[in-house]
């Protein structure tokens, strides 16, 4: 579902060569519940943002469900990414001035189409977000942003799901919330990629992966 393969990606400071990941290869099966953990810098967010198709690579290439997502055109690679990928940031990425029901049909812009509402409300329901529909951003708490960006990216049952640190600010009843979202997305066939510094939260998943200096070191 979702392979890396031999993916470098590095910047320069001071005439050096960065290297945030290092010729590094993954394959991730449909279903798969992988946790990526490491010390801050070694690549974990660059893997999920070259996972998406927003930081194209130096080398390598990236596949989801069989597709080179860097030979795509720009625009052919944003449909594709609107279609099969969910992203969830540390930093929510609201829109200010929607409330949370809004917030959760924006994906359906990128794709030109009309949001199912039966899904919309099955997925408020799942989040504890009923009495919240008509709030902003600025009026929800942290656990209640991460949750409304939750149910956006899973809007569409992509494929792939990309989280980065989503329960770092979370208290343990958000916690546990958003570990059965993800683990319904999970049963139903969803792939997930998550980076996260909990320990815990990295015993729930099927796999962790350890990573530093963008190579992957034994766990």
């Amino acid at each position: 579902m979702l392979k890396f393969e031999n993916i470098t990606k590095l910047s320069q400071k001071d005439d050096q060569d960065i290297y945030a990941l290092d010729d590094f290869s993954l394959s991730i099966n449909k279903g798969d519940f992988i946790a990526i953990q490491g010390p801050s810098g070694c690549g974990k967010t660059t893997l999920l943002l070259t996972a998406g198709g927003l930081l194209k690579p130096e080398k390598g290439e990236v596949y989801v469900d069989g597709q080179s997502i860097y030979n795509l055109s720009t625009e052919k690679r944003a449909l594709f990414r609107a279609q099969n990928i969910g992203f969830v940031f540390q930093q929510y990425h609201l829109i200010p001035y929607l409330n949370v029901i809004e917030n959760i049909r924006v994906p359906a812009l990128a794709q030109n189409s009309k949001p199912d509402e039966n899904k919309i409300s099955e997925l408020i329901e799942m989040l504890g977000l009923d009495k919240r529909i008509n709030h902003t951003p600025a009026e929800l708490s942290a656990g209640e942003k991460q949750r409304t960006a939750l149910a956006r990216a899973l809007l569409f049952n992509p494929a792939v799901l990309l989280a980065d640190e989503i329960t770092g600010n979370l208290d343990e009843v958000n916690v546990e919330i958003v570990m059965n979202c993800l683990n319904e997305y999970k049963n139903s066939g969803g792939t997930i990629l998550l980076v996260t510094h909990d320990k815990d939260l990295g015993v729930k998943a099927d796999t962790v992966l350890n990573i530093k200096n963008g190579k992957h070191i034994p766990v």
